[in-house]
């Protein structure tokens, strides 16, 4: 599954910045929830790792994103940024051919079959 950014529209996984009291699994079963709706079990550990430049209004910092893998139970009706960004599900295949970043489209094609 992957989610639109909500400025340029590209494809990629959900991601945010690390919170205070919740661990990095935790941040990225939170971020999927509100930017994609799904609800199910994150792993603890991390599958890999890609960087990326962010534009922010005061410049553009590079930014380190860990992934988790998360299994989906459900995908909820409403979510927080539902109006904002597209959500799709895709073959691992697809999916690392939609994403711009070569990294993430490894770590993409390295996930093991959903049962």
């Amino acid at each position: 599954m992957l989610v639109t950014t909500r400025e340029s529209g590209r494809w990629v996984i959900p991601k945010g910045w690390p919170q205070k009291r919740r661990s990095p699994a935790a941040t990225a079963a939170r971020e999927a929830l509100e930017e994609a709706g799904v609800v199910g079990t994150v792993s603890k550990a991390a599958i890999g790792s890609f960087s990326y430049k962010k534009r922010l209004k005061s410049g553009t910092v590079v930014c380190e994103v860990r992934v988790f893998p998360l299994r989906v139970k459900r995908q909820q009706k409403r979510w927080p940024e539902r109006g904002e960004r597209d959500v799709q599900w895709f073959s691992r295949a697809k999916a690392a051919k939609a994403v711009r970043d070569r990294a993430l489209a490894e770590i993409i094609r390295s996930l093991p079959k959903g049962k």
